[in-house]
């Protein structure tokens, strides 16, 4: 059974310390027990956060594959298939709320599979609370 959709805001306060939360650490401590689902699209965004960040000289090469590892050892289920299932319901998401495709990808996730949200974005946390979705 799984507990929540997880998104890359929450997933990378675990990566920057100065970017975690008293949440964020929360919901790191509840993985063990967890398990979470993402969009197709998060492991794209998370690797393209670690390149900037590696860029910005925030973590080192070591500090991006030790994140890695990390990720890999939580019961995080990857969405398989769908993007082209939700292309049309992303869209409208993303429309009704002015959210980007890719934050409109995580509400749509959460709003099919009943599921609450975790995450740390404003603009994301308030259409979740306009279309009724939970938040962690």
């Amino acid at each position: 059974m799984t507990d929540f959709v997880l998104d890359t805001s929450v997933t990378m306060a675990w990566c920057f310390p100065d970017e975690e939360t008293p949440e964020t650490r929360d919901l790191f401590m509840r993985m063990p027990t967890s398990a979470v689902i993402v969009p197709a699209i998060w492991p794209r965004e998370v690797a393209n956060v670690l390149l900037i960040g590696e860029r910005r000289h925030r973590l080192t090469q070591a500090q991006v594959v030790q994140f890695m590892e990390l990720l890999q050892t939580l019961a995080i289920t990857i969405e398989a298939g769908g993007a082209m299932e939700t292309l049309g319901s992303v869209v409208a998401i993303g429309r009704r709320h002015n959210l980007s495709a890719y934050d409109a990808s995580y509400l749509e996730l959460a709003m099919r599979q009943g599921l609450p949200l975790a995450t740390q974005d404003t603009r994301l946390r308030a259409a979740a609370t306009r279309a009724g979705v939970p938040l962690l």
